[in-house]
């Protein structure tokens, strides 16, 4: 009599099923949320401000210049200002990083591994979660500053509407550098496994090294169109003079380019290391 012995086999996590998994892991963090509000007051902050101050020293300029300031839209400015991008990076890179230290420093990692052992499926699980997650985060950040920013202008009758030209370009480009800043941090974070080096590291990648490159020069005018940061300026408005002007269609590719390099980075590293 033969006897059959059955083996049973764990059926392969499907990619939804990962995607919901690294969503609930991810709001099951108190932190989470928490960053999320006060990433958004933190921006929003900078940009109000700004309107701010315009509309509150508004008697102050002569009439020439509250006449320029309607005409040529200067207004617009004031909706995303680049401390507001600056500070926009510098918190989503972190969060991104954190997304991956965390898991590293508890030692959840190797759990997460051994319940799923594909792991270029997870990262890109991880990696899709984040970028939603971010995306959302920067349309409610970009959307609610120029409503706000437009709202208090407008009380001196300097705001702009939505189909002003340049405007949607603007809160797009905004929005949509919230989430190349988490994934670039998320590869820092899979590439240094440690919180302090990963937001140095986006420090010093995303904002140092486009601020210290000079547009003079054609080699480090090309260098610093590839960075986020200087894309972001060339889209909002701020970059297109200059010896070596870019096209905004070579600034969404950076963002393209820098999302995909990010996650295909994290998928290697993680892949390549034995936790």
């Amino acid at each position: 009599m033969t006897t059959l012995i059955a083996s049973v086999v764990e059926p392969r996590a499907r990619f939804r099923d990962l995607v919901a998994s690294e969503w609930l892991k991810l709001w099951s963090l108190r932190s989470t949320g928490w960053s999320l509000l006060l990433g958004t007051l933190a921006v929003a902050a900078f940009n109000v401000g700004a309107a701010w101050d315009h509309w509150r020293y508004w008697h102050a300029y002569d009439e020439a210049a509250r006449a320029a300031f309607v005409t040529d839209g200067m207004a617009l400015g004031d909706a995303f200002t680049g401390n507001a991008a600056t500070v926009l990076v510098l918190w989503c890179a972190a969060m991104g990083a954190v997304a991956v230290v965390g898991e590293y420093g508890s030692g959840q990692v190797r759990t997460t591994f051994a319940a799923v052992p594909a792991r270029g499926a997870l990262v890109s699980a991880r990696a899709l979660v984040l970028a939603g997650v971010y995306t959302g985060f920067g349309a409610v950040v970009a959307g609610g500053s120029f409503w706000a920013t437009q709202a208090v202008l407008s009380l001196r009758g300097a705001g702009v509407s939505p189909d002003h030209p340049g405007a949607v370009r603007l809160v797009v480009a905004s929005a949509l550098l919230a989430p190349v800043s988490a994934l670039a941090g998320m590869a820092l974070g899979a590439l240094l496994r440690r919180g302090a080096a990963a937001v140095v590291g986006a420090v010093v990648l995303l904002l140092v090294l486009p601020m210290v490159l000079s547009e003079e020069r054609r080699p480090t005018a090309v260098l610093a169109h590839t960075t986020p940061f200087r894309a972001w300026h060339r889209l909002a408005g701020d970059g297109a003079v200059g010896p070596y002007p870019w096209t905004t269609g070579g600034a969404w590719l950076v963002y393209g380019a820098w999302a995909v390099a990010s996650i295909l980075v994290t998928v290697v590293v993680v892949r390549r290391r034995d936790q």
